[in-house]
């Protein structure tokens, strides 16, 4: 008997979200409204008139005038600092954090530590700040410390998630075969580390870096909640200038903010797409 020829393939139909009616014009409306007021802003940081909405011409005197106050030079220079303190040592954390859990054997409560790690990633950000008011509060009633400290601190522990999930994710692609032939090799762990492990590691370890600066460079919600007299970073002066008379010089530090937010950003999305 002849055999019976094997049925044809069966070809699957996948969904698409772009052949959808509409999409399109969803598409554009949604990137108009998150786009259209920031480049509204930027457009209007080089107005030469005083007023927010009435177009005067084109002049550079709102940079110029952002760049000689002496509110603002103090605002930058104490955001650069916080950013860059929190940023080194949450990186540090959480490149320790990532090794603990993706570099050890299986153990009873690693899944409870990648939560508590991740937690203030979903937990409302007022949340976090009002937790670390009441803290830093008793602390200050304790001590009496009224510095920058308390900003430092609030800024590291809340960016060490954000450090934590670029240096993961790098652990979990790299090849452990290269560390175990380091091993085979006489060689301590803390030569295969330095030796093998880092250099692999450093490219989400710069990019965790990159990103846990942006994040606390643009943080307000934590740093009004923390912040003591005299502490306004970048973000926060320029909340309390809302408070006063407006004039473009708000456009010309939030477009100088953005400007350094998107290098920042840009060379995090190069450094992340490098292989080992």
């Amino acid at each position: 008997m002849a055999e019976t020829p094997p049925p044809p393939p069966v070809r699957r139909r996948t969904f698409s979200a772009t052949t959808l009616p509409g999409f399109a014009a969803v598409a554009v409306t949604v990137f108009v409204a998150l786009y259209l007021p920031i480049a509204t802003l930027v457009v209007f940081s080089f107005n030469a008139a005083n007023s927010m909405s009435d177009w005067g011409g084109f002049s550079l005197r709102w940079y110029e005038a952002a760049w000689a106050n002496r509110a603002v030079q103090e605002a930058a220079g104490r955001s650069l600092l916080i950013a860059t303190i929190a940023s080194l040592a949450s990186t540090v954390l959480a490149t320790l954090a990532a090794l603990g859990t993706t570099r050890q054997g299986p153990f009873r409560g690693r899944m409870a530590i990648w939560g508590a790690i991740n937690t203030p990633l979903m937990v409302p950000e007022i949340v976090t700040g009002v937790a670390l008011l009441i803290l830093f509060g008793t602390v200050r009633a304790w001590t009496g410390y009224q510095g920058l400290g308390y900003l430092v601190l609030a800024h590291t522990a809340f960016c060490i998630p954000f450090a934590y999930l670029p240096i993961r994710a790098r652990l979990e692609r790299m090849d452990r075969l290269l560390e175990l032939a380091a091993a085979d090799l006489y060689a301590s762990p803390r030569r295969a580390f330095l030796r093998i492990t880092l250099p692999l590691l450093m490219p989400g370890v710069l990019a965790g870096a990159m990103l846990a600066f942006v994040i606390s460079l643009d943080d307000v919600i934590i740093t009004e909640f923390v912040k003591s007299a005299g502490q306004d970073t970048l973000p926060t002066y320029m909340l309390g200038q809302f408070r006063r008379t407006l004039t473009p010089e708000v456009n010309a530090i939030a477009t100088a903010l953005l400007g350094l937010t998107l290098v920042l950003l840009t060379a995090f999305f190069l450094i992340t797409r490098r292989r080992g």
